[in-house]
């Protein structure tokens, strides 16, 4: 089976977001970079399923060359390879542009089954994946927390406002992974050694213009500082006068 992972380099999540100077942009000059915590699901996912019936693992993702090591550390986990679709402005790139890009190469390389994070945890729009599958028109499952195959089909268990639920599909197939689904694992030493060893691709694609365009961007307002009104019993009317007048909670 030809399975796909595909993964966004982030900033890690103590990162101090500061605008740049142009008013649209963040400046990205002290942020550190990590694998996007739900896409290191969907990649422990694709190796699962990669275990149990057969087939290869890559790794695909858009971003600069420094990307290479996110993808490494994927492959040490047990991917077979990996593929950067180099792009100098993905910090800017919206949901649209992604999904068209990945679709191109998913297509190209002939996937049957391509795991994505739920969402990425910089930008939490929980989009590029369904937009994926749709512009491909391939089946979806999104926030997937079970998932069997066999014979070309698969059943998958989602999470819902109205519980969960149970979903029937044929593959090819785009399944977004949310918590629950595994346990990612850790890349041992040999993994490590191995992944220096495997093929790691970078590539030009062709370029998609984003739909939406930036105007301003700026940081929210701090917050107030918090206060005691109390202690103990005494506390209480004071809190709850705060909670009407104030907050308007109540």
């Amino acid at each position: 089976m030809n399975i796909v992972a595909c993964i966004k380099r982030v900033p890690t999540t103590d990162a101090q977001a500061k605008v740049n100077a142009d008013g649209k942009s963040l400046d990205t000059s002290g942020f550190q970079y990590m694998t996007s915590f739900y896409d290191e699901i969907a990649v422990e996912e694709a190796i699962k399923t990669k275990e149990a019936h057969g087939g290869e693992v890559t790794v695909l993702t858009v971003g600069p060359t420094e990307g290479t090591k996110e993808v490494r550390e994927c492959i040490a986990k047990g991917a077979d390879g990996g593929v950067i679709l180099t792009d100098p402005d993905w910090g800017q790139r919206d949901n649209l542009s992604t999904a068209k890009v990945l679709a191109a190469r998913l297509s190209e390389m002939g996937a049957e089954l391509a795991f994505f994070g739920k969402v990425a945890t910089d930008r939490d729009n929980n989009a590029v994946g369904a937009m994926t599958a749709t512009k491909l028109g391939w089946a979806c499952v999104t926030d997937v927390i079970e998932l069997s195959l066999a014979d070309g089909r698969g059943t998958a268990k989602r999470e819902s406002e109205s519980g969960v639920e149970s979903v029937e599909f044929s593959l090819p197939a785009i399944i977004t992974c949310d918590k629950g689904l595994n346990e990612p694992r850790y890349a041992g030493l040999k993994g490590i050694m191995a992944a220096k060893k495997k093929p790691l691709e970078e590539a030009q694609f062709e370029n998609v213009p984003n739909q939406i365009e930036v105007e301003s961007l700026e940081l929210p307002a701090p917050r107030k500082e918090g206060r005691i009104v109390g202690e103990g019993p005494e506390a209480v009317a004071a809190l709850i006068d705060a909670l009407r007048n104030e907050a308007k909670v109540l």
